[in-house]
């Protein structure tokens, strides 16, 4: 792990760093709550009301030049790009600063291929990121910068080449950037000159459109209980507040939020971290939703609705769990047949009444046979082509623990839906 220093020159970059591409500032690292930040996470970067810290025409005429042609392969490929996508991939980055020591997969710029190699980057570097929050490159320079994979408890950084060890370093701050659970429009930024200021800056602009915001202002803590943990995450960092999870990797979108500290209706200054406790779904769809599958162990996510949903896998939606506690459409994807005895006598009893069972009257059975056999038995043919077997009663299925949207039967086996008109 090879530790990289604000304002220091790399030995084999991409673009000489006295170009002019971009200008790394003087930050001190801030600790973080855990190592694992998602790319929206407010007040992650910095930026500053000056001049922009990264220039992004000139980095782009750079790789567009003839004599640079096969620097701009090898740029692109470190980055799962073609050389004709590179202009439009930069005009969707943003330039940022970092204000925690960042862990990437930098690459250098050596024998005409690009050289990946972890490294370790100090608060202060001016970067470029994606529309996910992610790092993408290091503006002073112009090395493509990659995810790091790695095990961050394990690291060790060497401190070497014209990087010394910097003041204020601790390795158990050091971050890693995980990409946001959805595209990012705006980027939340605290101004590192004036922390008490806080930037506004919409994705793919460099500070031209920057508006401004007091950080010292209280956001109250949302009320995330219930929801899953991609839409506590996105609830949150549009109040201005941070997301924490102790584990040793972050949930998946879909897991359940089931409580979090602060609870609901506290109010905390920009960029606080709030630690939600999640129990993750462990249904094959992975999507976070509470069908009750007969797992015993799914706890409190999912009400009622006893029997196993035969079909729990139709929700493909994981993210929007608009009611309190049940979730949406997906808890009620167990409105089929859940074991429901088939309502029988009381419907066929009551229908034909013409067999009383009297065995006298005439005598050869044959010209009987119009009715079923006698006195409502439980089989109820007839009751199979009647009225509405296609949608159901629309709000006559309360045995589906659901509050009456009609969404969910549509989707889960509608022509199965008992008929509960028996009382």
């Amino acid at each position: 792990m090879k530790a990289v220093a604000a304002g220091a020159a790399s030995l084999a970059p991409f673009f000489d760093e006295r170009s002019g591409l971009g200008r790394d500032a003087d930050v001190r690292s801030r600790p973080a709550r855990g190592g694992l930040q998602q790319g929206d996470t407010p007040g992650l970067y910095g930026g500053t009301g000056k001049a922009s810290i990264c220039d992004v025409a000139r980095l782009k005429r750079y790789l567009a030049e003839p004599r640079n042609d096969r620097k701009a392969r090898a740029w692109a490929g470190a980055l799962d790009l073609r050389k004709d996508e590179i202009p439009g991939y930069l005009d969707g980055l943003t330039p940022v600063l970092l204000r925690h020591d960042t862990l990437v997969r930098n690459h250098d710029y050596k024998k005409g291929k690009a050289v990946p190699f972890n490294a370790l980057l100090q608060a202060g570097i001016a970067i470029l990121v994606d529309d996910q929050g992610m790092p993408a490159v290091k503006c002073s320079c112009g090395n493509p910068l990659r995810p790091f994979e790695g095990d961050r408890n394990r690291i060790s950084v060497s401190f070497d080449d014209g990087n010394e060890r910097w003041k204020g370093y601790d390795r158990s701050e050091v971050v890693v950037v995980r990409p946001a659970s959805h595209e990012l429009k705006r980027i939340a930024l605290v101004d590192v000159e004036d922390p008490g200021r806080g930037i506004e800056r919409p994705v793919g602009t460099a500070g031209e459109e920057d508006t401004a915001f007091d950080t010292r202002k209280r956001r109250a803590v949302p009320s995330l209980i219930g929801t899953t943990f991609g839409e506590a995450s996105r609830r949150l960092a549009g109040r201005g507040l941070a997301v924490a999870y102790d584990g040793e990797d972050l949930p998946p979108d879909g897991a359940r939020v089931t409580a979090s500290d602060p609870a609901a209706g506290a109010e905390l200054r920009f960029g606080t971290h709030v630690t939600l406790s999640v129990v993750r779904d462990e249904s094959p769809s992975g999507g976070g939703t509470t069908p009750p599958d007969p797992e015993p162990s799914r706890p409190t996510t999912s009400p009622a609705s006893p029997s196993a949903p035969s079909e729990p896998s139709s929700p493909s939606s994981p993210s929007e769990p608009s009611s309190p506690s049940s979730g949406p459409s997906r808890s009620e994807r167990p409105a089929s047949p859940s074991g429901t005895s088939d309502a029988p006598s009381t419907p066929a009893g009551s229908a034909p009444p013409p067999p009383p069972s009297t065995s006298s009257g005439p005598a050869p059975p044959s010209t009987r046979s119009a009715p079923p056999e006698p006195p409502g038995t439980t089989s109820v043919p007839p009751r199979t082509t009647p009225p509405p077997p296609t949608g159901g009663p629309a709000s006559s299925a309360p045995a589906t623990s659901v509050p009456a949207t009609s969404e969910a039967p549509t989707t889960s086996a509608p022509a199965e839906r008992p008929r509960r008109t028996r009382e």
